[in-house]
């Protein structure tokens, strides 16, 4: 096999709205079928308009740049003095979230592309219409490796090609059975075409020619190059990792999210139970165990709460006069959550322990008391889950019908559903985290 890898000359600067396909095809490139045509994401990036305002001097600069890395940040993965490894909402773990100051104006930053992947779709059908050829194409970016140093480039957008070849299954020639080998041939192919481009060169785009290549029927994109979070093993940087080991859980915290998509993959049980292990050193009242947390494990035990949750929430709704299509709506979305999760937990409040008062007013508060634990459990709960890999979302439901969930998963009568949490691995990249400033929250006295 014979692979050829050349340049495209005569891009010039590419400014917000131009149309890639149409600069390479003008500039007299030569094309042929099963080409792939890589283009850095530099380029997409300016002609999608994925700039950020920056000021004229060094110090302005750098905090437009800070300003952008925020707000392309999902999660931090570690950081150390300056430098932050993020994870960006397409899923990418980068350094600085991608975001780029070097061969752009000095009064703009670099973002990634919105959706690299249709960036990428997007040219290969301008070549297609103004060339007549059926190539792939790939948005290349710079990348840092873990363990090794120096940078290479990487596809971070890909179309018509297969993301990922695929050996597992198959024998080697020594007959040993491949059980984990699948190559990464999008980054290997955008790292041979940044060999012709360079970092100083004015050459945005290069095609490499006689590489074999497997289509992409499901246009799946660079998506199966995004390692999932139940996968990944490597989840904070050491030094984060000392610091929630040591007792400086705040990462981990703001890690948690709210996920309500899920991939169809078993929950471990060894996962579930330490997460259920950090629950219960919630802070109690009068050294009490108010909290228990029943695990719908059985599909029997699961359409039985479910039917029980749908009459019930049906009724009330029909009491209010609710018009039947919403009931029947808000009802399918509850059962789409509830019903497809992977796992489901019910956390209960008992309380048992809790003092007897003559008033009102010290029954209230006693009960707010055990409440307040059980809302902690529950918190370190997902916090835990999150540390695990999993996603998690706590939903309300069970605690409006109370006694129609006691029945159908067969609890003690003084046993009160708080909520539900619905488990699993996340089917995609973590919604970001919309910012709240805290201090609207704080009142000093």
């Amino acid at each position: 096999m014979t692979v050829e890898v050349f340049g495209v000359d005569g891009i010039g600067e590419v400014e917000p709205g131009a149309d890639l396909a149409a600069l390479i095809a003008a500039a007299g490139v030569s094309l042929q079928d099963r080409d792939v045509v890589v283009v850095t994401q530099k380029v997409v990036s300016k002609a999608e308009g994925r700039l950020w305002p920056a000021g004229g001097t060094p110090d302005q600069r750098e905090a437009a740049r800070q300003a952008a890395i925020e707000s392309e940040t999902v999660r931090v993965v570690a950081e150390r003095g300056p430098t932050r490894i993020v994870e960006t909402r397409h899923g990418f773990v980068v350094a600085s979230a991608g975001v780029d100051a070097s061969n752009v104006h000095q009064d703009v930053v670099a973002l990634l592309p919105e959706d690299s992947d249709a960036s990428a779709r997007q040219i290969r059908e301008g070549l297609q219409r103004r060339l007549g050829v059926d190539v792939a194409v790939i948005v290349s970016d710079t990348f840092g490796r873990p363990w090794r140093n120096g940078l290479t480039d990487v596809a971070i957008g890909a179309a018509g090609i297969r993301a990922l070849r695929d050996y597992r299954g198959r024998t080697d020639a020594y007959g040993n059975d491949l059980r984990m080998t699948e190559v990464a041939d999008i980054d290997q192919i955008a790292s041979a075409a940044e060999l012709v481009m360079g970092k100083l060169d004015g050459i945005p785009v290069a095609v490499v020619r006689g590489v074999p290549y497997d289509d992409d029927p499901d246009d799946a994109g660079v998506r199966p190059l995004v390692r999932p979070a139940g996968e990944d093993m490597f989840r904070l940087g050491t030094d984060e990792a000392l610091r929630q080991g040591a007792g400086d859980p705040v990462a981990l915290v703001e890690a948690r999210r709210s996920v309500r998509d899920f991939r169809p993959d078993r929950v471990d049980p060894k996962r579930l139970q330490r997460a259920l292990a950090a629950a219960v050193t919630a802070p109690a009242p009068h050294h009490t165990t108010p909290w228990r947390f029943v695990l719908v494990d059985t599909d029997e035990a699961r359409s039985a709460l479910l039917a029980a949750m749908r009459q019930a929430w049906a009724d009330d709704l029909a009491d209010d006069g609710t018009d039947p299509d919403v009931v029947r709506r808000r009802i399918a979305r509850s059962d789409a959550l509830l019903g497809s999760a992977p796992y489901l937990v019910v956390p209960c409040l008992v309380a048992e322990g809790s003092h007897e008062y003559p008033d009102e007013r010290r029954r209230r508060a006693e009960r707010e008391m055990f409440l307040v634990s059980m809302g902690a459990a529950v918190q370190n709960f997902l916090i835990a889950l999150t540390s695990e890999g999993l996603g998690s979302c706590w939903v309300s439901s069970t605690m409006f019908c109370p006694d129609p969930v006691r029945r159908a998963l067969g609890l003690p009568d003084n046993w009160d559903p708080m909520g539900a949490v619905v488990i699993g691995a996340p089917a995609g990249p973590l919604p970001p985290r919309i910012p709240r400033d805290h201090r609207r929250f704080v009142v000093e006295r």
